[in-house]
């Protein structure tokens, strides 16, 4: 998995390049294609991930199935690492 850190919409000395690729590798993230398609044609997924120090991190991203270009990251919200790890309660 290569990342592309091109066109980043996000601070990253705030949520640093480590920690978004912890969150990608977390064995438990929960990877989602967005309902509506993009006017680029090109999909964009979301993704929800855990790094090794816990902190919860929303990502949206683009993929070709090698390489990754994260264009958004940010700490998840209370729904949100709530619905992961009621999603993964669910898959154990």
């Amino acid at each position: 998995m290569e990342f592309d850190w091109i066109d980043c919409h996000f601070d990253l000395k705030k949520i640093p390049p480590r920690e978004v690729e912890e969150a990608f590798e977390d064995p438990f993230s929960i990877r989602l294609l967005p309902e509506t398609d993009s006017s680029d044609g090109e999909a964009r997924y979301f993704a929800l991930g855990k790094t090794l120090a816990n902190r919860y991190l929303f990502s949206a991203f683009w993929t070709d199935g090698k390489n990754y270009r994260v264009i958004f990251c940010r700490d998840m919200t209370d729904d949100e690492s709530s619905f992961y790890e009621r999603k993964n309660a669910e898959w154990l």
